[in-house]
C-alpha cells in the first residue's frame, strides 16, 4: 500500500488536478485539510477529493467556510476570499466539510491540518515541533498549515533535526525516531517553489517522498480575477510566497 498525501488546496483545481494526474489509482489519498479558501474553485476540489474518495481532516478555511468561526483572525485578503467562498459553496459540499473530524489516528501515523491537539497551530521551528511531539505518541505526525515542505526528525534522546524539502526528495524513516512531515500545499505553495505540493509515503518501505507538480497557473490566476478575489491570491502562486 501506498498513500498521496496532500494539504492545502485552497480552491485551487488546476493544481489538484495536476497533483491527481500523478497519483495511482491504487494509491490511498489523504487530505490535511484547507480545501477551500484562497482559490477561485472551492466546489469542483471537494468534488474531485470526495469522487477520489479522500481521508480527509479540517482546516482552519474550511472551519470557517462552514460557519464563518475564526474569520476575524485572517489577514484581509484571507478573510475577503473565506467570504466570497461562503457565498459561494455548495449545501452539500458545506455539510460534508462540517461533518469532517480535526484528526485522523492510524497505528502507522496522525493526520491533522496544522499540529497535534492544537489543530490550527503553526510548526514553524525546533521548539513548535518539540511542543506537537510532545502532545501525541504517534511515530509520524503528517501536517501541512504553513504551506511549506519540510519535516522534523526526534531522536530517542530527544534531539530535533530539520530539513526542508522544497525541491522535492526522498526520506528513510528510521525505526526508534519520529516525524512530523510537512507535505507543504498544492495551491498556494510558501516555500519559493510555486510548483504544486504533495508526498508518497511508502509504509511498507518505510519512506516518504516530497513530490513537485507544474500546473497552469496563469490559467488560475485568471479565474481569481474573473471571480474578483483579492489580486494577492493571484500574484502569490507565480512566486511560491
Amino acid at each position: 500500500m501506498r498513500y498521496a498525501v496532500l494539504s492545502d488546496v485552497h480552491g485551487n483545481l488546476d493544481a489538484l488536478g495536476a497533483v491527481l494526474d500523478a497519483v495511482a489509482p491504487s494509491d490511498v489519498l489523504l487530505c490535511l485539510g484547507d480545501i477551500v479558501g484562497y482559490g477561485p474553485d472551492p466546489n469542483a476540489c471537494i468534488a474531485m477529493l470526495r469522487a477520489r474518495g479522500a481521508l480527509t481532516v479540517l482546516g482552519n478555511h474550511d472551519v470557517a467556510a462552514v460557519d464563518g468561526h475564526g474569520l476575524e483572525y485572517f489577514n484581509d485578503a484571507a478573510r475577503v476570499a473565506l467570504e466570497w467562498t461562503r457565498g459561494v459553496l455548495e449545501p452539500e459540499h458545506a455539510a460534508w466539510l462540517d461533518s469532517l473530524s480535526y484528526e485522523i489516528r492510524q497505528p502507522a501515523f496522525l493526520m491533522v491540518h496544522g499540529a497535534p491537539v492544537r489543530y490550527f497551530a503553526y510548526i514553524l521551528d525546533k521548539e513548535e515541533a518539540a511542543a506537537a511531539f510532545g502532545a501525541t505518541d504517534a511515530p509520524l505526525i503528517l501536517v501541512g498549515h504553513t504551506h511549506v515542505a519540510e519535516y522534523y526528525e526526534c531522536t530517542v534522546a530527544g534531539t530535533i533535526a530539520h530539513e526542508h524539502r522544497q525541491h522535492g526528495g526522498r526520506l528513510v524513516l528510521e525505526e526508534g525516531r519520529r516525524y512530523i512531515v510537512n507535505v507543504g500545499s498544492v495551491g498556494q505553495p510558501r516555500d519559493l517553489n510555486p510548483e504544486a505540493s504533495f508526498v508518497f509515503y511508502d509504509p511498507d518501505r518505510h519512506t516518504i517522498e516530497w513530490q513537485r507538480v507544474a500546473y497552469p497557473i496563469a490559467s488560475v490566476q485568471e479565474k481569481i480575477a474573473a471571480a474578483h478575489l483579492p489580486a494577492v491570491c493571484a500574484r502569490r502562486l507565480k512566486l511560491g510566497r
